[in-house]
């Protein structure tokens, strides 16, 4: 059928990009699987230390030249880049798709975000410029312009492999900087397609560069000298204890973003059918694999028949889902990316069990797939009721299509229970009520607050923000933040006689 169409082809061996040239490593050669149908669909290379340092040395390389092209000119790839991105748009998400498992849609909407920070990264001009103040003292003047460092590495998840690196290289090479892109392992062809259109933009050999890989990869980068600083994504342990550590051991500059357990408040006076279908992207869109999914529900107030109504609106609404092969534009739910992480989801399901929560939807049983597909890494949305604050799926990222549901008296127990974590990435309220949503607004520590939206991600130019273990840093990635990160603040201060 059409609509199933794969633009992976074969089991292709994914290649190197470094200095404007594909490169086979010399690394352990894994298989990349499509989730959904367990099959082979690739190869990728876990690169060697060698390799790795040839890239940051092409990139070293290529610095002077590109620092010195006009932020106009480069600019001008970017707006290459962009208008190659929509040439091949279904094309990529199909790719997403095929490699990660996510729905069709749950791609595209990721595509058109990767775009969209290409799009900011073309305002460099503007963007990028510093300011000034004529006779700071007698005669003398003073300004600021913002120059690039040189060469940054960007680190990629599996969840989102289009969307996330281009939170940060476009603004990393708009910026005059040079790049080396690290995608997972698991899912690399979306950067191979991505990098494949930079080429054809026309940025110089050395300009961006990807080293597929593991954690030799990511070494290199961070014990590189010539490496300036690390943007990366992942979770809260390796953000914190690797990444974050070692760039401030070797004096990197850092974005580390790390994992999350969101809360999503329900006041009485929400709009129920809006704020229902707001929970199921939420909770399960890209099977619960997102650092801003809703992990908790926290419903406000002692009206019995509203927490009942409610609660059998999301069961109700939630068992509806359609699940299977993403490339089908019926599914609405997609298979975990795989065996092992859907065995972990599953034993986040157990602890919640034994520590006393009531299971009310069960996606362990019984999972009804579209498709003659195998339910390897399948699992259907579950939903926990009874659920305490100390409970590991509240404090723990759980990362898989769950949901826990607890009930509190007032905004106040439900402003604490959401400042008690320490994550802090993506916490939400839904309320017809400006006074309680301000309050929410004000009180709530989290980098992203959402008012009746329940996915809280930001636009390219707004910064993606983070607190507490949900990011270790000072500026973040995307718009103006990820200039400032990108670039150095020189301050000239003069006078002639």
């Amino acid at each position: 059928m059409a609509v199933l169409e794969e633009p992976i082809k074969g089991v292709p061996l994914v290649k190197n990009y470094i200095n404007g040239e594909w490169v086979e490593s010399k690394g352990e050669i894994k298989d990349v699987v499509n989730p959904a149908k367990c099959e082979t669909i690739g190869k990728v290379p876990i690169s060697t230390k060698e390799e790795i340092a040839a890239a940051v040395e092409a990139a070293k390389d290529a610095f002077p030249d590109w620092r010195r092209t006009t932020p106009v000119a480069r600019a001008r790839c970017l707006f290459r880049l962009k208008e190659l991105l929509e040439e091949h748009f279904e094309e990529i998400s199909r790719i997403q798709t095929q490699e990660h498992g996510k729905t069709i849609d749950e791609s595209r909407g990721e595509t058109r975000r990767g775009i969209e920070n290409v799009e900011v990264g073309c305002g460099i001009p503007t963007m990028m410029m510093g300011y000034n103040l004529e006779d700071i003292a007698a005669g003398i003047d003073e300004y600021l312009i913002r120059q690039p460092l040189g060469v940054f590495g960007i680190i990629g998840p599996y969840n989102f492999p289009w969307m996330i690196p281009l939170w940060s290289a476009p603004y990393a090479v708009a910026t005059g900087n040079c790049i080396v892109v690290k995608p997972s392992s698991e899912v690399p062809f979306s950067q191979k397609k991505a990098v494949e259109l930079v080429d054809e933009a026309g940025f110089p050999p050395g300009v961006w560069n990807v080293v597929n890989g593991g954690r030799t990869v990511v070494n290199g980068m961070l014990d590189h000298p010539d490496v300036n600083g690390i943007s990366f994504v992942g979770s809260t342990p390796t953000a914190r204890d690797v990444i974050y550590k070692r760039c401030g051991e070797t004096g990197k500059r850092v974005i580390a973003q790390g994992g999350a357990t969101n809360f999503m408040v329900i006041m009485p006076d929400c709009n129920v059918r809006a704020t229902v279908a707001a929970m199921m992207t939420s909770c399960f869109g890209n099977a619960g694999q997102r650092c801003l999914s809703g992990q908790t529900l926290i419903i406000v107030g002692d009206d019995d028949e509203f927490y009942k109504s409610f609660v059998d609106a999301v069961v109700g609404m939630t068992s509806k889902i359609a699940i299977g092969y993403g490339l089908d534009e019926l599914v609405q739910m997609g298979p975990l990316r795989d065996k092992e992480k859907k065995a972990n989801v599953i034993r986040y399901i157990e602890s919640g069990i034994e520590e006393g929560a009531r299971l009310i939807l069960d996606g362990r049983k019984d999972v009804k797939i579209i498709g003659d597909y195998p339910d390897t890494c399948f699992l259907g949305p579950t939903i926990f009721e009874d659920v305490r604050p100390d409970m590991k799926i509240v404090r723990e990222e759980i990362f898989g299509p769950t949901v826990g549901i607890m009930r509190v008296k007032t905004l106040d127990e439900a402003i604490e229970i959401c400042n008690g974590s320490p994550f802090a990435n993506g916490d939400a309220i839904f309320t017809s009520n400006g006074k309680s949503a301000r309050e929410f607004q004000y009180r709530v520590i989290s980098g992203n607050v959402g008012i009746n939206i329940g996915i809280v991600a930001p636009m390219a130019f707004f910064p993606f923000s983070g607190m507490r273990a949900s990011f270790y840093g000072i500026l973040h990635t995307q718009g103006q933040e990820a200039v400032r990160f990108f670039t150095e603040s020189k301050v000239v201060i003069q006078r002639w006689f």
